[in-house]
């Protein structure tokens, strides 16, 4: 096995030196002013990006805020739709600025990163609403955007990644939004059931096991059926017509199994999907730019993965 990035190692040992409050005492406010307050210290600065707006799209039950990057104005532009990761629980525009202007810079092309509503005042099922609303309106204001109706990917990390999968899914499902492809950065595929990875690296790598049980508690209802596409896409068989992937893993994350598992699923069915693990970073490196020796080589990866697809 690779030894863990040694950047990334200083950043868990800093972590654990602090230490805090068990997540069981914290509330979901709590939990986001801290993880608000070490931003700046997990991300390097990112690049100016000439063209940043912010606006509104729709989400499931009303209005949601979303934000447009590109390195340059244009009638019909490829397009990246972002959903952030953050357990479903925590995560804004601001958690994913620097993450989004990276994309963008390092593709060429436009990103438009959606802030959808947030559990547990706004549990299961409002992101996936959110999702799938936001991503056909999006599309349907094309020329108010300068979004290429033709050529839309959607991405995400972690919670974001299961938003973006799922949202892909479903309009393969009804026949559109055309989606020409799908980034998914160490995603969700599964809830509830117990994998080695989960297993092997349930303390000690960022994203534990009791963070993990935590997000659950907050955004799944008990009634909620585990299975549902939308909760576990990766124990539904892929529908037709849906569009290739990149999935992105880490060899220290609780979800790496399910992420290979998911893209082996889609390559099994059919579906052009690229797999690629860092072997040595850990769940959110994406975002940990400052301590990752990996983080600006993946994102330009993906990125350009992405701009390939949409031509």
């Amino acid at each position: 096995m690779n030894p863990i990035d040694p950047k990334i190692r200083m950043l868990l040992d800093m972590m654990a030196a602090i230490g805090g409050p068990p997540l069981s005492e914290t509330t979901p406010q709590q939990f986001r002013d801290m993880r608000a307050k070490s931003r700046d210290l997990l991300n390097a600065p990112a690049a100016p990006v000439p063209v940043i707006r912010d606006m509104e799209v729709a989400g499931g039950s009303g209005p949601i805020r979303a934000r447009l990057y590109d390195v340059e104005e244009g009638a019909a532009r490829p397009t990246l739709i972002y959903f952030h990761g953050g357990g479903f629980v925590f995560g804004d525009l601001e958690s994913h600025d620097a993450l989004c202007r990276r994309l963008t810079l390092a593709g060429r092309m436009r990103v438009i990163a959606i802030e959808y509503r947030l559990a547990p005042e706004h549990p299961f099922p409002a992101a996936p609403d959110d999702a799938w609303a936001a991503s056909n309106d999006v599309i349907a204001r094309h020329r108010e955007f300068g979004v290429d109706p033709a050529r839309v990917a959607l991405g995400g990390d972690s919670a974001g990644a299961n938003l973006a999968a799922v949202t892909a899914r479903a309009a393969a499902r009804k026949g559109g939004p055309p989606i020409k492809f799908q980034l998914l950065f160490y995603p969700v595929t599964q809830s509830g059931r117990q994998t080695p990875s989960r297993e092997k690296y349930a303390v000690g790598y960022f994203l534990t096991e009791e963070t993990m049980a935590w997000f659950d508690g907050h955004y799944l209802p008990k009634s909620v059926d585990r299975l549902d596409e939308r909760v576990s896409p990766l124990l539904t068989p892929p529908p037709k017509n849906l569009a290739p992937g990149l999935v992105v893993t880490a060899g220290f994350d609780p979800l790496k199994d399910e992420g290979r598992d998911y893209a082996d699923a889609l390559t099994a069915a059919g579906v052009p999907c690229r797999h690629v693990d860092y072997p040595d970073q850990i769940h959110g490196f994406v975002s940990f730019t400052a301590f990752s020796t990996a983080a600006e080589g993946a994102i330009a990866d993906a990125a350009r993965a992405v701009r390939d697809a949409l031509g």
